[in-house]
Parts: structure tokens; C-alpha cells; sequence
């Protein structure tokens, strides 16, 4: 169930009135059972290391959701052709852009990779780019400078105008160079740039990619052809944030260059409180005053349970 935000403030009634809700056993029913695409292993292996998700999942789910995809796309298609038929002129070839939102730790990344992965082996030929918004954030140098440091992963925190400078380009054909974070460091990687083409799908991760940009005239959404919110409680956001930050404890105890490596000389209990005031100061705050309220904005919700499996999807009427 979605009503756990009713501390928000928001009617939950209204919220979804302009979304069909739908159960999973329906849903997996809306697509013809086939053979995943992909083995168990490249499964494990895009997967973030503290989620959890089986090939039941991409066949009750994920090939359902990619068939929905395939609709959208030809009906963009054939708009863009009636409209180059009304303006007498052809319609130029544009990337299927799809954003992909959600709290930190709910599981967008593997959503996001294993969309990757499927599209490419359902489209013959297509190529599918992934972009997450980490790169668009400030260096930890400017955040710092501008007492923002603190702020990490707020809507203040990342270079908007570049991200929608990304956005424009690749929707208008243009290949693209965007800066690279790196989770390792917890900073831009200077000097380093990730190429990104105009590719048949590109998709784009990240917590605010359906925010409002500074300047309210210009939507990060009206970029996208197709959206997707990764919803969960916020009780098990806040369990699967803190288990991946113990699981970034261990990967870090081997690596002095790691920004969690000097945690690890610390008590374990010390470490998890200080982790718990970050989920509560930093990101609980920035989930309800920042992302969640963007969640309707989205095409499609998928919903959580406490195991990680999806149980429920919101699509919009």
C-alpha cells in the first residue's frame, strides 16, 4: 500500500485518482510468458550489491513493463511522423529518453541496468545509453565553498543547467560529454568525462530527474517519453540504506582511498548511528520535501515490498 506519506500532508486519494492500480498477478498476466533474455548470473551482476531481484521478477515484471515501453515508443513514432506529414516537412530521428526516479536505496540503479539490458536484446539492433545524474552534481569542492556540502544530493546541490544543456542536446540528436562521480571517492572524477551518443534509447537515473529546475521554465519531464518511480515504505527505504552502508564498510576496509575507509577503524555501533543521522537529517528530509512529491509526475510506479519484490504497479490512465 501507498498511504505511508500521509505525514506529508498529501491526499493519497487524489494523488492517485489519475493512476490505474494494478497487482502484480494481473500485470504479469498482460504480457506472453517468454524466457528472460539473461542469464541468473548477468542478473547478479547488475544488480546494486543490496538488492534483491530474481529472473521471476524480469518475467512477472520487467517484460511486461518493456512490451508497455515498445507501445509507447511506436506511438511516439507515429505522432512524429503525422506531425512531419501537418508541417510538411520529415520528422527528424530522436532518442527514446526514459527517466527512472526514486529515493536513494530503493533500487533505481538496477531497474535502470536491467532496462538497459533488455532493451537492447528486445529492440534488434538498438542501442541504449544510461546516464545518472550523479555526474551533474557540484564537486565536492564548490559544495563546500558554498557551505553546501551538507546539502549533498539536495536540488541545490546539482548543476542544473548543464543537466538540461544534456537533456536538449541528446533529444535534438547531439552525442554528449558529461562529468563522472565516482561513489568511491564521493566526488566528480576530475578529468574524466563519460561520452554519451543519441543512442536508440537513453536512459536517465537519479533522484531528481522529475524536479523543477531553478528557473521553473524549463521540465526536466518534458524531456522524457516515458517515466518510472521506484516506490517503497519508508521504513524499508531506511533498513536497505543502512545495510548498504555497512556493505560499503566492508568493500572499503581493503582500500585507504575510499571515502568510507577511515569509518572502518571506527566502533561499528559509533559508524551505524552516525549512518542513521545521516538517513534522518539528510535523506529522509530530502525523500519527503524533494522527491516523493515528484512521484506523480512519473508514467509508471513500482512499488516495493519490505523483500525488495514488486508487488504493485501505478499506470498512469
Amino acid at each position: 500500500m501507498l498511504y505511508y506519506f500521509s505525514t506529508i500532508g498529501v491526499n493519497m486519494t487524489n494523488e492517485f485518482i489519475h493512476f490505474e492500480k494494478i497487482s502484480r498477478k494481473t500485470w504479469q498476466n498482460l504480457h506472453r510468458k517468454t524466457t528472460p533474455p539473461l542469464t541468473q548470473k548477468e542478473l547478479n551482476s547488475i544488480k546494486s550489491f543490496n538488492d534483491k531481484i530474481s529472473l521471476q521478477d524480469v518475467t512477472d515484471v520487467y517484460l511486461p513493463l518493456t512490451n508497455l515501453i515498445q507501445i509507447y515508443k511506436r506511438s511516439k513514432e507515429d505522432l512524429a511522423f503525422s506531425k512531419g506529414i501537418f508541417l510538411q516537412k520529415a520528422s527528424k530521428r530522436q532518442p527514446f529518453i526514459i527517466g527512472v526516479s526514486g529515493s536513494v536505496a530503493v533500487g533505481k540503479s538496477t531497474t535502470s541496468r536491467l532496462l538497459q539490458i533488455l532493451l537492447s536484446r528486445t529492440f534488434s539492433n538498438a542501442t541504449v545509453e544510461l546516464v545518472t545524474t550523479d555526474g551533474f552534481l557540484y564537486p565536492n569542492a564548490r559544495l563546500e565553498e558554498q557551505n553546501l556540502l551538507k546539502r549533498k544530493g539536495f536540488p541545490e546541490s546539482y548543476n542544473m543547467e548543464l543537466l538540461l544543456d544534456f537533456l536538449d542536446n541528446i533529444k535534438n540528436g547531439q552525442n554528449y560529454q558529461i562529468p563522472v562521480y565516482s561513489h568511491e571517492i564521493y566526488d566528480i572524477v576530475p578529468d574524466e568525462k563519460q561520452s554519451v551518443t543519441a543512442a536508440d534509447f537513453v536512459i536517465v537515473e537519479g533522484i531528481n530527474v522529475f524536479q523543477n529546475p531553478q528557473n521553473e521554465r524549463l521540465y526536466m519531464t518534458d524531456f522524457f517519453d516515458f517515466s518510472i518511480y521506484v516506490d517503497a515504505e519508508v521504513e524499508n527505504i531506511e533498513t536497505w540504506y543502512l545495510d548498504r552502508f555497512k556493505k560499503l564498510l566492508t568493500l572499503a576496509k581493503e582500500d585507504p582511498n575510499n571515502y568510507y575507509h577511515p569509518f572502518t577503524s571506527q566502533p561499528e555501533s559509533k559508524v551505524m548511528e552516525f549512518a542513521q543521522n545521516v538517513w534522518k537529517s539528510i535523506n529522509l528530509v530530502n525523500l519527503q520535501d524533494y522527491i516523493e512529491p515528484t512521484r506523480n509526475r512519473a508514467e509508471i510506479i513500482l512499488h516495493k515490498t519490505e523483500n525488495h519484490e514488486i508487488d504493485e504497479i501505478y499506470l498512469k490512465k
